[in-house]
């Protein structure tokens, strides 16, 4: 088995999430490790897949928004430091598209997520390094986390969504 690591400086992990009932609030967060061992990144059914995130990191373009997720009312940064997915079980489900379903583990609740991934092909850089496009989304419900504050709003609703789509669009290439 290979292993493989994402270009950060090409890739991105986000999340987006209704706001007030009327727009959505995006995120990222700034610091993860990736772990990724394939025999050949064309099919996705020979890999392993891990991601681990940094909560301390999470990044919404609003300092008081973040420190506020950061806190109790939502990851508790200080007690769940991290969050992690691990795969488990990787399909092939088209000529270009797998489901990755595998364990995610928010403030210590793991439940099974299942990410429809688009591979997008693969070419070589300048340097001669050969990399890999994928896209992958998936939606969680965040109160089956643990994640569970929100504020009733005086029109009806609520200020916090309850589903995240969680996008990644990753480029990858050999460790070295």
């Amino acid at each position: 088995m290979a292993k493989w690591v994402v270009d950060k400086s090409h890739s991105e992990i986000s999340f987006e999430v209704k706001h007030m009932m009327v727009s959505k609030v995006r995120g990222h967060f700034d610091s993860y490790t990736a772990e990724i061992e394939a025999e050949d990144l064309t099919d996705l059914t020979t890999a392993t897949i891990a991601f681990t995130f940094d909560v301390a990191s999470i990044n919404t373009k609003s300092e008081d928004r973040d420190n506020h997720l950061k806190s109790a009312d939502f990851f508790d940064a200080e007690k769940y430091p991290t969050i992690t997915f691990q795969s488990k079980v990787i399909t092939k489900t088209d000529d270009n598209e797998f489901e990755v379903t595998g364990d995610l583990t928010i403030k210590d609740v793991t439940k099974p997520v299942t990410f429809e991934v688009e591979y997008n092909g693969k070419g070589k850089n300048p340097w001669g390094v050969e990399v890999y496009g994928f896209e992958a989304e998936a939606k969680i419900n965040r109160e089956e986390f643990g994640l569970t504050w929100n504020a009733a709003l005086e029109t009806g609703g609520v200020l916090v969504g309850k589903d995240i789509k969680i996008k990644a669009e990753l480029e990858v290439n050999p460790a070295s």
